[in-house]
């Protein structure tokens, strides 16, 4: 009869590959390891067999780190049915070396790790062959690969996000408010949205939705990531106005974000699916350029005028580059300001629509209603309008 012992599984979620000390700070990244024969026991979770307390202590860091579930199964071999619905199994090579007869395991099947800690060993290549085992890994060595083979078994990524970046043309364009309104916009059509505040000297993104009270991790919990973070981990730790997942600044002397740090970030939120919306600063940085070149769409606001134009040609000159689609979203100005063709053609830049200014915006903000929040506004039109066209043909709300 099988016997079970739950263990931590985040105890000691940071620190290698795929794992990160801000992965183990965030909501939902250490679960408990369920008990193999217990009530409740979930279908999802890693199938973990060893008993080997070193291996089993990484294995289990290595699911927190991706967010995972782990079912550890002592003794016997696990039933047909817990075998056949895992979506990883994990047997440790002190397991593969004392098995039972080879009839007595569940059959053969995708999703079968050999994992252990010792150098290579030419008996467990044939273990690994009679096992059905589809790699042998050994840690620490392995971890990274490891890591990622656990994420993406629990995750089951679908298409990655529409990534949407708005630049400023000049200070006070109006990208900040943009890019809110964008978020808003998708997340009050029902879209998995996520919201990455770019600029640590915008002053927070928190403050103009809102949300800097809610609880939940801001970009200092994150500086130390590395490697692959857990898109569901992500998406469940941030604090959430407005039914969007935000990324933002807290009141903090800290002011950069490592490259790594924003790949990893990006890199999470973008497997989550859905819309991403980056609210990026005209200067740049190594985690500038890094989120540039994740962005699908670029926008750049810039206001009719010649002062605008003349500063938006540096952010065009530093920041084309790195965008595979960059276009203009021309601010209407009242009175003689450059109409938005000649904007597009002073620039070179396609556009992408003319937004004029929305009557009451400050007024709304100062109540507590965000950019985009009145669906028959300004902003929120023309983010429905774009979102549209950028998306592709029948994407999932």
């Amino acid at each position: 009869m099988d016997t079970t012992e739950p263990r931590a599984a985040g105890r000691t979620a940071a620190g290698t590959g795929g794992a990160t000390a801000g992965a183990a700070r965030t909501r939902g990244a250490a679960r408990a390891a369920r008990t193999a024969g217990g009530a409740g026991a979930a279908a999802e979770a890693i199938l973990i067999l060893t008993e080997d307390e070193l291996l089993l202590d990484d294995l289990l860091r290595l699911c927190a780190a991706a967010g995972a579930d782990a079912e550890v199964v002592h003794g016997e071999p696990p039933t047909a049915g817990r075998w056949e619905r895992a979506p990883l199994v994990l047997i440790g090579e002190d397991r593969a070396a004392a098995r039972p007869q080879a009839s007595r395991w569940p059959g053969r099947r995708p999703g079968v790790l050999l994992v252990g800690h010792r150098p290579q060993d030419p008996a467990i290549w044939a273990r690994g062959l009679e096992l059905g085992a589809e790699q042998v890994l050994r840690l620490p060595g392995d971890e990274p690969w490891l890591a990622d083979r656990i994420a993406d078994a629990v995750e089951r990524p679908g298409p990655p996000a529409l990534t949407l970046g708005v630049l400023g043309g000049r200070g006070g364009a109006g990208a900040s408010s943009l890019a809110c309104a964008l978020a808003v916009t998708a997340a009050r059509q029902g879209r998995r949205t996520t919201l990455v505040d770019g600029d640590p000297l915008g002053g927070g993104l928190d403050l103009l939705l809102g949300g800097e009270r809610l609880p939940g991790p801001r970009w200092p919990a994150f500086v130390s990531a590395r490697g692959r973070l857990s898109c569901a981990a992500l998406a469940e730790s941030l604090p959430r106005p407005h039914g969007l997942s935000l990324l933002s600044w807290d009141r903090s002397d800290v002011t950069r974000v490592p490259a790594d740090a924003m790949r990893s970030v990006l890199g999470a939120a973008r497997r989550g699916g859905g819309v991403v919306v980056l609210d990026l600063p005209r200067r740049r940085d190594e985690a500038v350029d890094e989120a540039l070149g994740q962005v699908d769409l670029g926008l750049l606001v810039v206001p009719g005028e010649l002062r605008a134009v003349a500063a938006a040609r540096g952010v065009v000159a530093a920041a084309g580059p790195l965008v595979r689609d960059l276009r203009l979203v021309a601010r209407v100005m009242a009175g003689d300001g450059i109409p938005a063709a000649e904007l597009s053609r002073l620039l070179d830049l396609p556009l992408a629509g003319e937004l004029p200014e929305e009557p009451g915006l400050s007024a709304a903000a100062g109540a507590g209603e965000p950019p985009g929040s009145r669906p028959r506004g300004v902003l929120a039109r023309f983010s429905a309008a774009l979102l549209e066209r950028a998306l592709p043909a029948g994407a999932a709300a």
